[in-house]
């Protein structure tokens, strides 16, 4: 079995913490969880950056992308305001996610609550060049349809 890559971490406030941990053996997202000292109502239509108490270092060619909770989603309307978020391997702040309540009631946020899930995936940095024409970039069956063209 491939050795997995090693996401190092480091409390930033022990007592509220949570390390993120895999829910199940297959799991693609490690749970983050809100760093409180007590619970944060957030209301219809705010957004909040909930602390993690983490930093992290990913591993080299690594990015962690911070995905919304379906479950929180599905029952409460908050999810993940810039989803996916991004964190770049040289980040070394603390992780925080930024929520928002899309439902119509406020919601509670509890010390310790998991909010958010981190999937670590492999980047790949590309070289950009300028090409003189649109032909230049070639063409494909698609084309220029935007936004619904595929008929979904």
């Amino acid at each position: 079995m491939p050795t997995r890559p090693t996401l190092r971490i480091h409390l930033l406030r022990p007592s509220l913490a949570v390390l993120p941990r895999y829910a199940s053996e297959r799991a693609a997202g490690l749970d983050l969880s809100a760093a409180l000292e007590e619970p944060l109502t957030l209301g219809p239509g705010e957004r909040v950056a909930v602390p993690t108490g983490l930093a992290i270092a990913l591993p080299p060619g690594h990015e962690g992308q911070v995905r919304p909770r379906s479950g929180l989603a599905r029952k409460h309307g908050v999810t993940v305001a810039n989803a996916p978020g991004t964190i770049d391997e040289d980040y070394r702040g603390e992780v925080e996610v930024l929520l928002i309540n899309l439902g119509r009631g406020a919601h509670v946020i509890n010390p310790g609550d998991r909010i958010a899930q981190l999937v670590v995936a492999e980047v790949t940095q590309v070289a950009v060049a300028t090409v003189g024409s649109a032909e230049e970039l070639g063409s494909t069956g698609r084309g220029s349809g935007g936004f619904g063209s595929t008929g979904s």
